[in-house]
């Protein structure tokens, strides 16, 4: 005989839907309130609860404090991170400890402070290094400001970014060491007869042959007949016209005798000439 099906003990009860009137609005209404009561309370570790269904067991574990350890491992990941110490966080100099030089902007200064407050902002001896040094930079900015001081390299670094030092620059290269020293060679033999064996009508030939020695030797560098003659004349002139007005108006006699004037000039007009033999372009 077959036995009569026994009733679920865990058979789900009817949806709300499957009210009707009073009651459905009952329901409604429970449903409701439990609601506001869970969401209320909020029991941290909810028991594992049990469901019987048929002949099978389903066994249904909440995970609790899902959002908690979300945001534990996240901090956790985060201070991990912030634990990174600042390589730099002992040395004195404060441009060195923030890896900038000293002709530095203010714009690059605080650029580079706060990369670094960004990237070591965890670890507060490490931040409070790097505001250190950054505050070290702006007062001695601001007291250079107020007391200015003579900064050569800063000025030749300004007067080096020039147009005009630029256009200048850009004329010359630099040679092979075999053309500096054949050309210094030439030209340092020929201001040595002019000291050592000066003459009456002064040194007439010397100087003729220093300008067809730079001639020559501008040839060499650039097998350019024309542009040796111009570069050649021109230094020559310039060179004889500087050299005879520092000579008169800001240089005291530097050698003695009759032609000590134009012995001094022409060793001037040597010097320009092996520089334009050697680096003009």
């Amino acid at each position: 005989m077959s036995e009569a099906p026994t009733k679920s003990l865990c058979q789900p009860p009817p949806y709300p839907h499957q009210l009707s009137g009073t009651s459905r609005d009952i329901s409604l209404l429970l449903l409701r309130l439990l609601t506001l009561l869970f969401i209320f309370f909020h029991s941290p570790i909810p028991s594992p609860r049990k469901y019987w269904c048929g002949s099978k067991w389903s066994y249904h574990v909440r995970k609790t404090h899902k959002v908690r350890s979300t945001m534990d491992a996240s901090f956790g990941d985060m201070a991990g991170e912030s634990t990174e110490i600042f390589p730099r966080i002992n040395v004195k100099d404060p441009y060195k400890r923030l890896g900038i030089s000293r002709e530095a902007t203010e714009e690059e200064i605080q650029a580079a402070r706060n990369f670094l407050i960004s990237k070591y902002a965890g670890h507060k001896p490490s931040v409070d290094a790097i505001e250190s040094a950054h505050d070290k930079i702006i007062m001695q900015s601001f007291l250079e400001r107020k007391s200015p001081k003579l900064n050569i390299k800063k000025k030749m670094r300004e007067v080096s970014q020039t147009r005009v030092v630029k256009a200048i620059t850009s004329r010359f290269e630099m040679p092979s060491m075999n053309i500096v020293i054949k050309t210094a060679a030439a030209f340092a033999i020929l201001g040595a007869l002019t000291v050592l064996y000066p003459t009456e009508e002064g040194p007439t030939l010397q100087v003729a042959i220093s300008l067809v020695a730079a001639i020559y030797f501008i040839y060499q560098r650039l097998r350019s007949r024309i542009r040796a003659v111009l570069y050649g004349l021109g230094v020559f002139f310039g060179s004889w016209l500087l050299g005879t007005f520092l000579m008169v108006s800001v240089i005291p006699p530097l050698l003695k005798g009759p032609r000590s004037l134009e012995v001094t000039t022409s060793l001037i007009t040597y010097v320009f000439l092996w520089v334009s033999s050697s680096y003009l372009k």
